[in-house]
């Protein structure tokens, strides 16, 4: 081979390789365009809609100027062309105009009527105002009326109660009002401070401390052991009204129940344990019940089968809840829900004949007490019905 033809050889393999270098450089770039339009398209679809990505946004425009002259230049196979300039990822510009158009707010409903109206009239001139250019006096012929909502942040005041005292000029004998009375004994704390406090509490989840801290601000000293104290005696007085709506849940023909663990302190252990909170609610309107929906709570310091047998005294209707063998001893029609089922009739329905003979037993016992409801109470007939030939059928397949 001359000299001549290996130098050509040379050449032609300098040049492939340049080629190359600009291939691999330009697949390099597109696929760090596309890794930057992921990015941005995922923040988009799953991130803030107030959330900006300025430097993402500089860099894919960096990207994109350094990758425009490289690209048409190269002669790519026809599968690195699809890749490089054929990407799947969407035009940015369009899904921004699409990502405004469904952010876009609707237009701002009017302010509540019952708030008050506190009126600020500016007016460019007075009563007798007369007109600038001829002299003559002004008319009022209309006005412009906008609104702004403010707020006053919550303040406190001290009510003094004054008790005269008279005195007989003849016998002395002093004459006083009675004191009026308070809702907590020797407190300084009014109903309404200690009802915020609770609401405060329990409505709007803001801790004691916090509650402490926020009147610290108004130089109003107020310790979370006080108002410790307040939430306990406030707890104390309304008491009977929450015996009421108990009352009123349990009149109910069907009650939803379950309950949820909580961490609590005292009962004498020291430390926090985990307690539980009963939840009972009385709301059909699903099935065209007009009387108004109830939630009752009711909290224990541990989940004994006794606390909601206690609860539930006295209570004859359906009660839905989950598998909890603590509901099973209460003298009630009974319905279970478990796990999105309709209900756990169903299980004992499909496993009464291969389960074991308790499980049997109860079913029949759980139908003939329903039964027996539903002969003295009325309602729901046609489900009792239903369950009973059920049950007559496995009792005819399990004799034969």
């Amino acid at each position: 081979m001359s000299s001549d033809t290996q130098l050509q050889t040379i050449e032609s393999l300098k040049q492939d390789l340049t080629q190359r270098d600009l291939e691999i450089r330009a697949l390099r770039l597109a696929n760090e365009k596309m890794k930057v339009e992921l990015t941005h398209l995922r923040r988009m679809r799953y991130g803030r809609s107030s959330e900006k990505m300025d430097a993402a946004q500089s860099q894919l425009e960096l990207l994109s100027a350094a990758l425009a002259p490289v690209v048409p230049v190269i002669a790519l196979s026809e599968d690195t062309k699809g890749d490089a300039t054929g990407s799947n990822v969407a035009d940015l510009d369009g899904e921004r105009k699409k990502r405004r158009t469904k952010s876009a707010k609707p237009a701002q409903p009017g302010l509540p009527e019952h708030l008050p109206r506190e009126d600020v009239v500016h007016s460019a001139c007075a009563a007798d105002c007369k007109c600038g250019a001829c002299g003559t006096g002004l008319q009022q012929i209309g006005q412009d009326v906008s609104e702004v909502l403010d707020y006053e942040p919550g303040s406190f005041k001290i009510i003094r109660h004054i008790r005269p005292k008279f005195a007989c000029t003849q016998c002395h004998t002093v004459t006083q009002a009675a004191a009026p009375a308070r809702p907590i004994d020797r407190c300084m704390a009014g109903a309404g401070l200690i009802a915020h406090v609770m609401v405060s509490k329990y409505a709007d989840h803001c801790p004691l401390y916090r509650q402490s801290q926020i009147s610290a601000r108004e130089d109003v000293i107020l310790s979370p052991s006080t108002l410790c104290g307040w939430v306990g005696n406030g707890a104390a007085l309304i008491t009977p009204l929450a015996q009421a709506l108990g009352r009123y849940v349990l009149k109910g023909y069907k009650v939803h129940s379950d309950d949820t663990p909580t961490r609590a302190l005292g009962a004498g252990k020291g430390r926090a344990h985990l307690g539980r909170l009963w939840t009972y609610v009385r709301d059909d309107r699903a099935c065209g019940d007009e009387a108004h929906p109830a939630v009752w709570f009711q909290y224990s310091e541990d989940r004994r089968g006794e606390h909601p047998r206690q609860h539930l005294k006295g209570f004859r209707g359906v009660l839905q809840v989950d598998a909890y063998a603590g509901y099973v001893a209460a003298k009630f029609m009974l319905r279970w829900q478990n796990r999105g089922r309709i209900s756990r009739w169903g299980n004992c329905l499909d496993s009464a004949h291969n389960s074991s003979p308790s499980n049997y037993s109860f079913f029949r016992n759980a139908i003939n007490e329903g039964s027996a409801f539903e002969r003295r109470d009325g309602p729901g007939r046609p489900v009792i019905s239903t369950l009973a030939s059920a049950f007559a059928f496995i009792s005819r397949s399990t004799s034969a």
